[in-house]
C-alpha cells in the first residue's frame, strides 16, 4: 500500500521568475502567472499547499487586451472598489487603470484566478509587477516565464 505524499513548508524549494507583459494578453499573461504562484507547474503540486514560486512582470504598462476590451472599447471594462464610508464607490475604467497604475489592473486579472482565502491572498504576495523594464529583484536570478 501506497502512502500519500504532503509536502512540508521546509522541503518546498521556490524560484523566482521574470514574465515579460510587453505585447502579451492581459488574461494569458495573468493565467500563467496565477499557474506558476499556485505551483500547478511543479510535479510536486497539492492543492492546498503554498507550493508555488514567486514571479516578477515588468511592461506592464505595454500590456495588450483584446475581444470587446479592444481599441475603442477599453471604457466598458469598469473596475470598481469602496472606500467604506457611504457613497464611496469608486468606478475607474481599463484604460485609465492601465494609465494611472498598470500594476494594478494585471494584480485584479491574476486575483480573479486564485482562490479567494487566505492561500490565494498570501500566494498574491508572492507577485511582484512593475510598469516599466527595471526592477529590484535582479540580486534572486529570475528565470524567463515560459
Amino acid at each position: 500500500m501506497q502512502k500519500t505524499y504532503y509536502p512540508k513548508a521546509a522541503e518546498i524549494e521556490r524560484k523566482w521568475y521574470l514574465a515579460d507583459a510587453k505585447g502579451q494578453t492581459l488574461g494569458r499573461l495573468a493565467s500563467r502567472v496565477a499557474r506558476t504562484l499556485l505551483g500547478k507547474h511543479k510535479p510536486s503540486f497539492t492543492p492546498g499547499v503554498q507550493g508555488g514560486d514567486y514571479v516578477v512582470v515588468i511592461n506592464a504598462e505595454q500590456v495588450s487586451v483584446t475581444g470587446t476590451k479592444t481599441s475603442l472599447k477599453l471604457d466598458s471594462k469598469i473596475y470598481h472598489h469602496h472606500s467604506g464610508y457611504p457613497g464611496g464607490i469608486k468606478s475607474v475604467s481599463l484604460r485609465e487603470q492601465l494609465r494611472t497604475h498598470p500594476d494594478r489592473a494585471l494584480r485584479a486579472a491574476v486575483w480573479g484566478m486564485l482562490p479567494h482565502n487566505k492561500m490565494g491572498r498570501a500566494v498574491l504576495k508572492r507577485l511582484k509587477i512593475y510598469a516599466g523594464a527595471r526592477h529590484p529583484h535582479s540580486l534572486q536570478n529570475p528565470e524567463p516565464l515560459k
